[in-house]
């Protein structure tokens, strides 16, 4: 069984939201800080506090390692232990680290982020150098079932810039991107239907959401957009295949969940906005 496969489970069981730990020190409440401990050792108390609180409710987990990164060697201490609690949870655990290189370099970014103090069962990547900055990886996904969402067409308003102009034979190059990776991942599908490569589709928009979907049956998709970026739940749920089939994150609303929440603990905040976020999107879901 492959790390898609156990995404496409955890999805069935737990409902399709991930969780974004792109916790940075300021999003921590202020009883959450103890001053006899260091930055990045307070986020880790933090996280962990989420995790516990929000595991039943979550298909899985993203880890954004710029966070963890500012912080120096104390944020990236910060950050293994971050991916060991999700692992040890149960929960997959996507390393949101978007890497792009070639050849030895992308080797390397891929063993040091598939094996060690880094692991993770799936990672992001960018797919701009070309197929062979994606190459290097696939070994992971066929020997050890990792995974990998590609960026394809994302959520931020820049992605106009590149991602949709025309090609000569009228596509939008996200569909050139789409059409290249889920053919180089044909070769690694997994048991419920889902290549190990998976892409990243922004849910900001649901203009192309059921062509996109109808172009990429097979593709897992990390969905990006949802809540503060805007994205809406009934744009979300077409990106969706039944309600499955991909995974939608939301990392500020759920990590600054206590903002909103006056009185409830934060660990119970971001429970209860898993919780609406779930329904909110299973609701949309039920009226496809």
């Amino acid at each position: 069984m492959t790390n898609m496969d156990k995404l496409y489970e955890a999805v069935a069981a737990r409902g399709p939201v991930c969780v974004g730990l792109d916790t940075e020190f300021g999003y921590l409440p202020e009883t959450a800080v103890d001053p006899a401990k260091t930055a990045g050792e307070n986020i880790v108390a933090f996280n962990r506090a989420l995790i516990e609180a929000t595991k039943a409710v979550a298909g899985c987990y993203k880890v954004q390692i710029a966070y963890y990164e500012a912080l120096g060697l104390d944020g990236m201490r910060a950050y293994a232990e971050t991916l060991r609690l999700v692992r040890e949870s149960g929960c997959p655990v996507i390393a949101d680290i978007k890497r792009g290189d070639i050849a030895k370099t992308a080797e390397m970014y891929a063993k040091a982020h598939f094996t060690g103090d880094f692991e993770a069962d799936l990672l992001t990547l960018a797919p701009y150098m070309g197929l062979d900055s994606i190459s290097p990886y696939l070994p992971y996904c066929q020997e050890q079932g990792k995974g990998v969402f590609v960026l394809c067409r994302t959520s931020n308003p820049g992605r106009v810039d590149f991602e949709y102009q025309t090609l000569a034979d009228g596509r939008p190059v996200y569909t050139m991107v789409g059409d290249a990776l889920t053919q180089l991942g044909a070769d690694y599908q997994g048991e419920h239907g889902y290549s190990s490569v998976g892409l990243v589709i922004g849910g900001t928009t649901g203009e192309e959401a059921s062509t996109i979907r109808a172009r990429y049956p097979g593709t897992f998709f990390l969905i990006p957009g949802y809540g503060a970026q805007g994205g809406k739940a009934a744009d979300i749920a077409q990106y969706l295949n039944k309600g499955n089939g991909g995974v939608v994150n939301s990392s500020r609303g759920i990590l600054l969940a206590w903002k909103k929440q006056p009185g409830v603990a934060y660990d119970e905040a971001a429970y209860n906005e898993c919780v609406r976020m779930k329904e909110d999107i299973q609701s949309e879901c039920d009226k496809l």
